[in-house]
C-alpha cells in the first residue's frame, strides 16, 4: 500500500490524557485533498500501525490533524503517541480513508463521546462552512478531559455545540436529542462501544430509520461471553495452497507467518483496512465494520478478527 510521508510540526495536550498531532507532508507534494469523516493509519516508531481519524476541516489544506487518547490498557499504539513520537519526527501514513461520510442532509446531530469528538470535530467544521443545519453534543467524564472544548466554545459554531459532563451529572437526554426523527436528518455517533450502543439503540427505540443512524467504532466492544475459537482451513485462490489457521492464531498472523503481507490496522475488526473477499465458504464475522446486510452476503471478511463456520474459507488472495 502506498504511503505519505509526514513531518510531526506540532504535538499539544488538548485534556487530561489525549494529546494532538499536526502533520505536515515531509516532502514537496501536497497532502491529499480528505473529507470529514476520514482517518489515516499512522505508522508508529514501534511499528505498530494505528487509524486515527483526521479532526481538522477539510478545507483546511496543508496539515492533518489527529487527537489521541492514551489508553490505561494501551496495546502500544496511544503509548508511542503520547511518549515516544516527538515534534521534528517523520511518520509515514496511509492515503486517507473514509468510511464514516457525512451524507447531504437538511439537518445533521452529531453526538461525540470522548474522544469520539475527532471526527465529529471534522464535520461541524464542514456543516458550518456548508451552511447546512446542525448540532453537536459532547459528553465527557469531566470538563478537564474534553479536548477541543475551548476551540469549540470560540468556534462561530458555538451556539450549536452542548457538552455534558459525568462529574457533574449531566447527562444527555436521548428523548430531547433525538424526538423528532425524520427522513432528512441524519444521526452521528462515535466514541466508546458502550456509548455508540447506548445512542444507536436509543435512536431505533425512538423510531429512527437505520439508514439515517451512523456511527463508527475506535474498538471492538468487549464480549462477555467466551467465543469458542476452532481450527480450520484457508485456501488462497491465487496460489492453490491450504494453510491452517489454529485456534489461538488469527487469519492474518497465518497469512502474515506464510509470506502473505495484508494490510492490516485496528486488528480488531474496527477500520476496514484488511477486508479480504472470500470466494466460497462460510466465515464466522465477528467485526463492527460490515454491516448486517454485508455480513449475510458471506463474500467478504475481516482476517484480523473474524474466523470461518465452513471447514474451509477459499480467499481472493
Amino acid at each position: 500500500m502506498s504511503t505519505i510521508d509526514v513531518r510531526v510540526e506540532k504535538k499539544i495536550v488538548e485534556a487530561d490524557g489525549i494529546v494532538s498531532l499536526e502533520l505536515h507532508a515531509a516532502g514537496d507534494a501536497p497532502l491529499p485533498a480528505f473529507a470529514a469523516g476520514a482517518h489515516v493509519d499512522i505508522h508508529l516508531p514501534n511499528g505498530l500501525v494505528r487509524p486515527y481519524s483526521l479532526c481538522n476541516a477539510p478545507h483546511d489544506s496543508g496539515r492533518y490533524v489527529i487527537a489521541v487518547l492514551r489508553e490505561p490498557n494501551s496495546r502500544g499504539g496511544s503509548l508511542a503517541v503520547h511518549e515516544t513520537v516527538q515534534v521534528g519526527d517523520v511518520l509515514s501514513i496511509s492515503m486517507p480513508k473514509n468510511h464514516f461520510p457525512l451524507v447531504a442532509a437538511h439537518r445533521s446531530i452529531l453526538i461525540g463521546g470522548g474522544i469520539g469528538i475527532t471526527p465529529l470535530l471534522s464535520m461541524a467544521q464542514t456543516l458550518h462552512a456548508s451552511g447546512s443545519a446542525f448540532e453537536l453534543h459532547y459528553c465527557a467524564r469531566a470538563q478537564s478531559r474534553t479536548a477541543f472544548r475551548e476551540h469549540l466554545l470560540g468556534s462561530p459554531f458555538a451556539r450549536n455545540v452542548r457538552f455534558y459532563f459525568d462529574e457533574r451529572g449531566d447527562a444527555i437526554d436521548m428523548a430531547e436529542v433525538l424526538a423528532a426523527p425524520a427522513q432528512e436528518t441524519h444521526l452521528y455517533v462515535c466514541g466508546p462501544a458502550g456509548f455508540i450502543e447506548f445512542v444507536t439503540a436509543s435512536a431505533k427505540r425512538l423510531g429512527w430509520p437505520d439508514g439515517n443512524v451512523h456511527f463508527e467504532f475506535f474498538a471492538a466492544p468487549e464480549n462477555p461471553g467466551e467465543q469458542v475459537n476452532t481450527a480450520f482451513e484457508i485456501e488462497i485462490a491465487s496460489k492453490s495452497i491450504r494453510l491452517t489457521v489454529p485456534e489461538d492464531r488469527s487469519v492474518a498472523d497465518v497469512l502474515l507467518d506464510n509470506g502473505i503481507d495484508i494490510p492490516v490496522s485496528c486488528s480488531q475488526g474496527v477500520c476496514g483496512t484488511c477486508l479480504t473477499q472470500v470466494l466460497s465458504g462460510t466465515p464466522e464475522h465477528r467485526d463492527m465494520y460490515l454491516t448486517d446486510e454485508e455480513k449475510a452476503r458471506n463474500d467478504q471478511f475481516l482476517p484480523c478478527c473474524s474466523r470461518a463456520l465452513s471447514r474451509v474459507l477459499v480467499l481472493d488472495l
